[in-house]
């Protein structure tokens, strides 16, 4: 047995179904051996597109993405996707070819040392120079990219080590880490904080999802009657129709939400991660108590100083301290919660065009039902999907905000849809990330793997142009011209349409969904509500 067949053996023992790239001459050895494996290779049209796959699978799933690229230019175009992935803790492997070992000692073609480049956007980055070797690479590969905090691994196989003999090494066991339980005394710390506190706020990160969470979060927040925020990474973990819900943190301006976090003396960030929305923006003043509830230990941050940190399995935790509180004294944030809703349902009646974003939004979530998928890009619709789109159940409004890198939408979406075909997979995206990768139209086309696009249209780089007028009253370079998305569509064999009067975007998506196929809708946007909202959110008199 060859190596490379005892690495695809090693990638089937970890459950792996699927992986995204693209063939090239040196990993040949693996994509022949992949023919007689029961893994399905999806070859997409770039390696960036296969590495946004792979993060949105491993994102979605919780099981390691898998993405693989030849060497040189094949897995440099991995490295804004995986770079994606590690930030925003995704579970993925990377795997990249790689010019035989009698070359990397000097300067050859398309050699670049592919370790030292993965390795400060990677948990781990390594390459198998011994046939021996490979079994303890891939399973070492797969525990830390899926251990918490969940991230990227990577490996680099050249060429020659891939065509050797493997002698009788075979895959080893797969053994999952489970979390620890918390301690005690600071679960009695947690408790007691809260019982005293007088305005406590719950923030909820990715990290609730990622421990499956998200009941006993609900459940904790309802026992002591405290309200919930989430990150935009962690939209649904408690649907926005509950009454303690206060929607979504994260925009780096005051806000509604940033009313609770002004007045709350005790702040439980729960499964919370620095990289969603930096404390700095929500502690300015650092003196609230802060309650750290996670698998891992917080970061060291001025403006993150923990008063408590309980840390071990989220769901034991929340369980434990919602038993040890006997009673809060809390004040409700009723009026607060009311300001917002108020807010959510604006614009339900309006038919001005361009279309407005909350209008948008609000017709897109009457349509979609409750577990379908939303892939947001990132751009000024992204703000717009994170403040507006009510998500009621985890992992169904994906939103990249780490890394938080454009062209992550069309690739994500088949990916979720891969992930889960009977439920719907929308693709939200600016005019401008949609054609970072709008190639992938075709890979999802020739799969077979229907997906909606909704690309939000106003040619301009719509958030540089609100961040321009915001600090400077003008704007510099945002503008471009679009392709006729339509007829872009039909060349794919796709189908697409054009959206010319409000009224018109509740039937095309309905009409799309039923298309079971790759659809592009074409929506002019008015994003002159940008600097509506900041002028609102300037005046903005907080309410509790």
């Amino acid at each position: 047995m060859k190596v490379a067949e005892l690495f695809v053996k090693c990638l089937e023992n970890e459950g792996v179904e699927t992986i995204y790239g693209i063939p090239g001459e040196e990993n040949l050895d693996v994509m022949d051996a992949l023919l007689d494996s029961k893994i399905k290779f999806i070859t997409t049209r770039h390696e960036q597109g296969a590495a946004f796959m792979a993060d949105v699978h491993g994102r979605l799933t919780g099981e390691a993405g898998v993405c693989l690229a030849t060497l040189g230019p094949g897995a440099t175009n991995l490295v804004t996707g995986v770079a994606d992935a590690n930030l925003d803790r995704a579970p993925v492997v990377a795997i990249a070819g790689q010019a035989g070992t009698n070359r990397l000692h000097k300067e050859s073609h398309q050699v670049l040392n592919l370790v030292n480049m993965f390795e400060p956007i990677t948990k781990y980055s390594t390459q198998i120079l011994e046939p021996t070797i490979t079994a303890e690479v891939i399973r070492k590969a797969f525990k830390v990219a899926q251990t918490e905090s969940p991230g990227v691994s990577f490996i680099d196989l050249p060429e020659n080590v891939a065509a050797m003999d493997a002698g009788d090494k075979a895959p080893l066991k797969v053994q999952k880490p489970t979390a620890a339980a918390p301690s005690p005394d600071k679960i009695r710390q947690a408790a007691d904080i809260i019982a005293a506190a007088k305005f406590p706020i719950i923030m909820a990160g990715n990290g609730v999802i990622r421990a499956h969470a998200h009941e006993q979060l609900i459940a904790f927040a309802e026992k002591v009657n405290i309200p919930v925020t989430n990150t935009f990474m962690a939209k649904g973990v408690i649907p926005f129709s509950n009454k303690l819900s206060l929607g979504t943190v994260g925009l780096q301006a005051s806000d509604y939400v940033s009313c609770g976090f002004d007045r709350a003396d005790v702040i439980i960030c729960i499964g919370f991660d620095m990289v969603e929305y930096h404390p700095y923006l929500w502690h300015k003043e650092k003196d609230k108590k802060i309650i750290h509830i996670a698998e891992e230990p917080a970061e060291v941050d001025e403006y993150y100083i923990l008063e408590c940190g309980v840390i071990g399995d989220v769901a034991k935790s929340l369980n434990m301290i919602s038993v040890a509180i006997d009673k809060v004294n809390a004040s409700t944030y009723a009026n607060l919660r009311s300001v917002i809703v108020e807010e959510m349902e604006e614009y339900a009646n309006d038919n001005a065009f361009p279309i407005k974003p909350q209008k948008l939004i609000w017709d897109l979530r009457q349509v979609l039902k409750p577990n379908d998928i939303c892939i947001s890009d990132v751009g000024a619709h992204k703000m717009w999907m994170a403040r507006m789109y009510q998500a009621n159940l985890p992992n169904t409004c994906i939103i990249s905000n780490g890394f938080a890198s454009m062209g992550i939408a069309v690739p994500g979406a088949i990916a979720a849809k891969l992930a889960y075909p009977d439920r719907t997979a929308v693709a939200v995206t600016g005019d401008a990330g949609f054609l970072m990768n709008c190639q992938e139209i075709e890979t999802a086309m020739r799969i077979n793997t229907p997906i909606v696009i909704i690309v939000w249209n106003d040619s301009q780089y719509g958030l540089i142009k609100w961040k321009q007028d915001i600090h400077f009253g003008r704007d510099s370079n945002i503008d471009f011209n679009n392709p006729d998305f339509v007829k872009f569509a039909d060349s794919f064999g796709a189908k697409g349409y054009r959206v010319n009067k409000t009224q018109e975007f509740v039937p095309t998506i309905k009409q799309a969904i039923k298309d079971n196929t790759v659809v592009i809708i074409d929506v002019p946007v008015d994003y002159s509500e940008n600097m509506k909202l900041t002028e609102k959110l300037g005046k903005l008199v907080c309410v509790n």
